[in-house]
């Protein structure tokens, strides 16, 4: 019995992207360090039973989460005074983030988040569950850094906390945080810094741009250890200068008969299984292991980048300074979402991103050590796709299509006109499978509002999941 429920699951998993051997470029890390996954497996199995909720009757969890808290903090320039918190991911650790700053400051009515456009989408999410207000400030039309000028007018007496990226998610360009911090500091502003999906690479990049706690005026940092510490899914830490910057981040409540609620993240119960997992993948790469695998990626970055600028019709955004790159097309006669399809007959995934202000149509490439000696397949299969995807034109969505979804208010449509609008895209949930070429549902959802592509796909998840 126990082999045949093990035999279902593995047949549900072949239909996955591949999460090793460099091909899935978002979502997965992979060291490629063999035993790595087997090591962790045992030591989430030996902590999956434990709860973190109460580390007095668990103290294996309370050791392990300051081991894991103290390596991620000498890591990103901590000190002393350095505290943190264990978190199930990024979005987690920015929620916090955001949370310990609004109730860090009762005084504040209305208070805000001034970040820059290209900051990632979990801050909006934090603001909307917690009731701030987002001011978001433009970047850089050529290079996508925030402008700190511009960030510095922005903070105001509502402002509770400035963010800045290192490097942003989209184009991986770090901002100038010194100057973003310097801003927020004089004004008596916290400054977080997300360093979740560079922050195990940057420090052992040799021209990084300064982003940790050694910048003056950085009070808060997250960075993802399923990321780029190649730990299994779900762990992250979030990082404070002190423990009176943490404070407000904390939730207590004894207003019931029950036990007294403490909690340091928005979960109650946490299992120890990924907590443990990560220490035990942080133990055994250790210092060493994490330098030469960050500096197998970045290289490999680096000959992608080379290379990609090679092909005709391609061209990276921005200055990256991590191990991200975003791909855009150099030419119009062909689009860069057919791009993405050509790929993935070859069985490579690559992200398509949508426009947004000076940001064009591109494909988003997270590169990891495991892509390092495997650079010319990929970009030999690049080059066939644009190729194929040149021969093929620019995706054709009939004008009085295009004209029609762009002119749709999500807020006056049925849920039974949406669905027709999903059906039509090929989107249409439950049992159905996606099309396997997506170009045309992208270039519809391109032609949408941004408010509009969030209710179409939030009505294809709810669909999904019925």
């Amino acid at each position: 019995m126990t082999d045949d429920v093990l035999a279902e699951l593995r047949a549900l998993r072949a239909g996955d992207l591949p999460t090793h051997g460099g091909r899935t470029l978002a979502y997965v890390y992979d060291s490629a360090l063999p035993g790595l996954d087997e090591l962790a497996a045992s030591a989430h199995a030996l902590a999956s039973s434990v709860n973190g909720l109460d580390p007095t009757a668990f103290p294996s969890l309370l050791r392990l989460e300051n081991d894991v808290v103290g390596t991620a903090a000498r890591l990103l320039g901590g000190g002393a005074a350095t505290v943190g918190t264990v978190t199930s991911g990024g979005t987690e650790s920015c929620l916090l983030a955001v949370v310990a700053a609004r109730d860090s400051r009762p005084d504040v009515d209305r208070p805000s988040v001034v970040l820059p456009e290209t900051a990632h989408a979990a801050f909006h999410k934090a603001a909307h569950y917690f009731g701030l207000r987002v001011v978001a400030v433009p970047v850089d039309p050529g290079t996508f850094r925030a402008d700190p000028v511009a960030m510095a007018a922005a903070i105001d007496e509502s402002t509770v906390l400035v963010v800045a990226s290192a490097p942003s998610y989209a184009h991986g360009v770090v901002d100038p945080v010194p100057e973003i911090a310097a801003a927020a500091l004089a004004r008596g502003v916290r400054c977080h810094v997300d360093a979740c999906i560079g922050g195990w690479v940057l420090p052992h990049a040799p021209d990084a741009p300064p982003f940790d706690f050694s910048v003056p005026g950085v009070t808060s940092i997250s960075v993802d250890l399923h990321k780029y510490a190649y730990c299994p899914k779900g762990t992250s830490v979030l990082l404070h200068a002190s423990a009176d910057l943490r404070r407000a981040q904390y939730f207590a409540s004894a207003a019931w008969p029950g036990y007294t609620m403490l909690n340091p993240t928005t979960q109650s119960t946490r299992s120890g299984g990924p907590l443990a997992a990560a220490w035990a993948v942080l133990r055994h790469i250790g210092d060493d292991g994490y330098r030469a695998l960050a500096r197998q990626a970045l290289e490999s970055t680096r000959v992608l980048r080379e290379g990609v600028e090679k092909i005709d019709g391609l061209r990276v955004l921005g200055e990256p300074s991590s191990t991200l790159l975003a791909v855009t097309a150099s030419r119009d006669d062909f689009d860069v979402f057919t791009v993405a399809d050509e790929m993935k007959a070859r069985n490579w995934y690559v992200q398509p991103q949508f426009a947004y202000r000076s940001s064009p149509a591109n494909l988003h490439l997270t590169v990891t050590a495991a892509n390092a000696g495997h650079e010319s397949e990929l970009l030999a299969d690049l080059r066939a796709s644009v190729e194929a995807a040149t021969e093929a034109g620019p995706v054709r969505v009939a004008p009085e299509v295009v004209a029609f979804v762009g002119g749709l208010e999500p807020d006056s449509l049925t849920p039974e006109e949406f669905g027709g609008l999903l059906a039509a895209a090929g989107m249409g949930g439950g049992d159905r499978a996606l099309p396997e070429r997506m170009a045309t549902v992208n270039t519809l959802l391109a032609a949408a509002s941004p408010p509009l592509r969030e209710r179409l796909l939030v009505e294809f998840l709810g669909a999904l999941y019925s």
